[in-house]
């Protein structure tokens, strides 16, 4: 069990509540589970079992007082999430952190209706939180420090990877980085230059590879041996300006959002399941890859 915490709270049982859910059972923290769905504990069974650590109640509220640190993962909705946050922050005790999953809203947005905002915190995981390391922990205008601390430590004792955010930005960080691929990649599929599975290869088997290992600023320094990034930026720079000022801004019209969907129905070939299963084995292979070779502790 954690040190940092003695019980914690998930409040929204959905998809990201659920995998929060699987990691803290595994680190048998005791968990109160808030959500309406009575649905709800045959969908917690399913994924930890009879786990005794689990305790259901009806409200977000509820949950909060009874913690240390509340993980939020209902509706993506600034309104629900207002709502939800008000009312935890009504019963949670003072010192109880309280955190959302939100992959967009900012904590400022989240905090507003709050008496004691200072205890809000985004804790923006990347799916499925119980086995993809980073979290993107930032605080809001109101947040007090040590609250995005405490955050931190959690989620460090619980085998994460926290990185701090300095600056509120819709989308956090990781997710913007994501969509500034989607976009090119979606101008080039609706360009007709590449097909979905090819793009998808592009990734996959070429800078995707070295990006599991090493982020894409280390990557690019080690490409330029000896001389490093300066190097790179210094003879690859001018023209990659020149890339970037050819990027195209895509419609997501219906006509390309057709095109994607059949592109990505057709190279799965309706084996989604099969391929999410297999995806997530070798998830677990490649951290522990890391780990055994030290790159874990670098990237």
């Amino acid at each position: 069990m954690s040190a940092e915490i003695r019980a914690a709270g998930v409040v929204g049982a959905g998809a990201i509540g659920l995998s929060w859910i699987k990691l803290l059972a595994r680190q048998q923290i005791p968990i109160v589970v808030a959500d309406p769905d009575p649905a709800t504990p045959e969908r917690v069974r399913s994924v930890v079992g009879e786990c005794s650590t689990v305790t259901y109640v009806d409200d977000a509220a509820d949950a909060a007082r009874r913690v240390d640190i509340v993980f939020e993962a209902g509706p993506e909705r600034i309104d629900v999430k207002r709502t939800l946050f008000a009312a935890m922050d009504a019963s949670a005790p003072p010192e109880t952190v309280l955190t959302s999953s939100s992959s967009g809203f900012t904590p400022s947005e989240i905090q507003g209706d709050c008496t004691r905002p200072e205890r809000v915190v985004v804790a923006h995981p990347f799916n499925p939180p119980d086995l993809v390391p980073l979290v993107e922990v930032v605080g809001g205008k109101a947040t007090d420090e040590w609250a995005v601390e405490k955050t931190m430590r959690v989620l460090a004792s619980l085998g994460k990877r926290p990185i701090r955010l300095r600056q509120e930005l819709p989308g956090h960080v990781a997710n913007r980085l994501q969509a500034a691929l989607w976009r090119e990649a979606y101008h080039l599929i609706g360009q007709g230059v590449v097909s979905v599975s090819d793009l998808d290869e592009a990734i996959a088997y070429g800078p995707g590879l070295r990006w599991a290992l090493l982020g894409p600023i280390a990557t690019q320094h080690l490409s330029g041996g000896a001389g490093g990034l300066r190097h790179v930026l210094d003879h690859l720079g001018p023209p990659m300006v020149e890339w970037w000022d050819d990027l195209g801004s895509p419609i997501l019209d219906r006509a390309l959002v057709d095109r994607l969907v059949s592109g990505v129905e057709a190279e799965l070939d309706g084996q989604e399941v099969q391929v999410r299963e297999r995806r997530d084995e070798a998830l677990r292979q490649l951290l522990v890859l890391k780990t055994r070779s030290g790159l874990a502790d670098e990237a």
